[in-house]
This record gives structure tokens, sequence and C-alpha cells, in this order.
């Protein structure tokens, strides 16, 4: 359960900084019916989720072959994670109300894809986040932790798709900061849990060469 709650918590904390993702569900939330939020909702969870099992599964088939590639992907992730923290950190969000929402579900399903899939920064820091992620933890502990990090996916869209029409007065760029500081903050302790263990393989790599 523990590395299931570990997944969950790097889910909530990749997904939710204010991002194109977020600020189209955003502002669908306070203009469209109920219908159309979740609708769109589960759009974006589906591609966001088969990125994220992509980046796990496929980087770590690959680091497989090779300890060196292991620990080149465990080193290269760690800084990876803790910029985007920092990254996140000093973000300033704002509510974008020019987002056109009023498109058709065809258009909502494209833009989710290339938005998600063909966004080199999104496959790169997928790849090396989740990528060292799965160096760290054996075949079942892997399969537990991506179905935390899918499940936080799921959560933080169904729960702002239910939440902003509810609070949708109250919903400001000041909640956005606060998110923000939070998942940057989460982001950048996992960066360095990811460190720790880059030296702990090295220092035991290096006993085991002795």
């Amino acid at each position: 359960m523990n590395i299931f709650l570990q997944g969950l918590t790097m889910g909530l904390a990749y997904v939710a900084p204010i991002g194109m993702q977020n600020l189209f569900i955003i502002n669908t939330a306070l203009t469209q019916k109920r219908s159309r939020i979740y609708l769109t909702a589960l759009i974006v969870i589906f591609f966001d989720v088969t990125l994220a099992l992509a980046c796990f599964f496929g980087v770590g088939a690959i680091m497989e072959q090779s300890p060196w590639l292991e620990m080149a992907v465990l080193l290269i992730g760690s800084i990876i994670v803790i910029y985007m923290g920092i990254g996140i950190l000093r973000t300033q969000s704002s509510l974008d109300a020019s987002t056109d929402v009023n498109v058709n579900i065809l258009k909502v399903i494209t833009t989710a894809c290339v938005v998600t899939w063909f966004n080199p920064q999104a496959l790169i820091d997928g790849s090396m986040m989740l990528g060292a992620f799965k160096a760290t933890l054996s075949g079942d502990e892997g399969s537990r932790f991506i179905l935390g990090v899918a499940f936080g996916s799921t959560l933080w869209f169904l729960g702002i798709s239910t939440l902003i029409p509810i609070i949708r007065d109250r919903f400001n760029d000041r909640v956005l900061r606060v998110i923000n500081v939070v998942c940057g903050s989460v982001i950048i302790v996992y960066g360095i849990k990811l460190a720790y263990h880059f030296l702990q393989m090295s220092v035991a790599m290096i006993n085991n060469a002795g």
C-alpha cells in the first residue's frame, strides 16, 4: 500500500501544476454543463494515463538491458525531477479565460492527444521521471506504483471537474499558486529521494567491484 500511495502522490503532484490540460478542463468546468465537463476530463485522463504507462514500462524495459543505463536514467531522472519541481515553484499561473472550450468532441480528443503525446517536453520529462522510479522498484512494486500514478491522474482531473463548478466564485490565481507550491515541493522531495537512491546504488556497485 505504501508504494501505491507513493505513486498516487507522484501522480497528483505531476498532473496538478497548472498547464494546458488543466486550464482547458478548468475553463470547461467554469462554462460548460456537467456531462461535457466529465467527458472532457475522461478524454484527458485517457491520454495522460496511457502516456504514463508507455513511459514507465517502455523506459523500464530498456533499462533492464544494462545496469549502467539504469544508473544513467536514475541520475538524469533525479536531476530532471528536481528541476521540474523548482520550475513549478517559480511558475506564476493565472486563469486564462481566452481558452476556447466551445469546440466539438473530436477537437477535444485531437487537442488532448497532441498536447500529451506529441509534446516533446512531456515525453522527455515523463520518460526520465517515471523511468527513474522504475529503476528503484521491483516488478510487483512497479505495478503498484504506476497504478497509483494512474489513479492520481484520474482523481485529479475528475476532482477538479467536480469541485470547480461548486467553488467557481472562489477559484482564482491565488488558489493556482498554492497548488503549484505544494506540487513543486512534493516533486522536489521525490527528486531528492531518487538522487539518494542513485548514491546508494553507486556505493553498492563500487563495493561489489572491490
